[in-house]
């Protein structure tokens, strides 16, 4: 396997984040030279169209973190001191989604310069967008997965292009609908589900799809609400019937054990879920992410 760029030390702008809290193992900042392993958050909440509350869904989530081991037994690895940076949250204009999706695709693409595999927490789900955005010239071909309880795939949400309804349809502009991989949907319009190219109830499929794939390099992008609410009740838009925590954690290994260039979570909404477990959810499907995808490839950063 041939190895993937070599991280340079460009700088980002510690202006340009809030500090509240960092992830499990994570160094701070200043870790930011040697880490192969970039977190940031992106707690944006301008656009939720049910149950409010996503701004502060990246704290609960580092919070949440505490609890857990640096050690998967399930992989058999563990967390390595350096590994991780967790810069902070991007400070955002509240009320202004356009300005706040400038700056998260601002900072990420910074970050992009000197490639290593970033996880993003969230926030409302409409920030996936310029982080796609802020991927694509690095990531030539890349790939979307979206595990969700919906498609996103709406034109517009009551007049407005940019929401956390319409997010898919606007990342399918920018990679091509047949580079978006669905699953877990089971909610959305009739016109959604007719637009939409892979789209799968379930995680059946998903093997079939990955092997399709092949080695283009892939962003994933989770809504908490694809878990069924009896796992993750703390999200805006709770639907019935979806995937166990098993089954979730199960699929997000998979696709991490491919070329996972990128990752996010997002959609928890801490303030609607008094038991935490929506959060807790929530950061152990970033570890695993870090430790299955280390584990398939050493850890490069695979951009390009």
């Amino acid at each position: 396997m041939s190895p993937g760029p070599t991280r340079s030390r460009a700088p980002f702008d510690p202006a340009a984040y809030d500090r509240p809290g960092r992830f499990l193992a994570a160094s701070g900042p200043e870790g930011y030279a040697e880490a192969t392993v970039v977190m940031i958050g992106v707690p944006l909440d301008t656009t939720t169209t049910f149950r409010p509350g996503t701004r502060f869904g990246p704290a609960a989530i580092r919070e949440a973190s505490i609890g857990l081991e640096t050690y998967s037994p399930v992989l058999d690895a563990e967390l390595d001191e350096g590994e991780m940076c967790d810069l902070g949250d991007v400070s955002l204009p509240f009320g202004n989604a356009a300005a706040a999706l400038a700056r998260i695709r601002a900072a990420a693409g910074d970050l992009w310069h000197a490639p290593r595999f970033l996880v993003a927490l969230g926030g409302e789900h409409l920030a996936t967008l310029p982080l796609v955005q802020a991927a694509l010239p690095c990531a030539q071909g890349l790939e979307v997965i979206h595990f969700d309880a919906h498609t996103d795939l709406r034109e517009d949400y009551m007049g407005e292009p940019l929401s956390h309804a319409s997010v898919m349809r606007r990342v399918a502009e920018e990679v091509g609908p047949e580079r978006l991989w669905q699953f877990g949907i089971r909610s959305g319009t009739r016109e959604e589900f007719r637009f939409a190219r892979h789209l799968h109830p379930t995680f059946d499929g998903l093997d079939e799809a990955l092997s399709r794939i092949g080695d283009r390099p892939l962003y994933l992008s989770v809504d908490i609400d694809v878990a069924d609410p009896a796992f993750a009740p703390g999200t805006g838009t709770p639907e019935p019937g979806g995937a166990t925590s098993e089954a979730l954690l199960a699929a997000v290994r998979a696709v991490a054990a491919h070329r996972l260039v990128a990752m996010d979570v997002m959609e928890v909404s801490p303030g609607l879920d008094p038991s935490g477990r929506t959060a807790i959810l929530a950061a152990k499907l970033v570890r695993e992410a870090v430790l299955a995808r280390r584990s398939a490839t050493g850890g490069q950063a695979h951009v390009g």
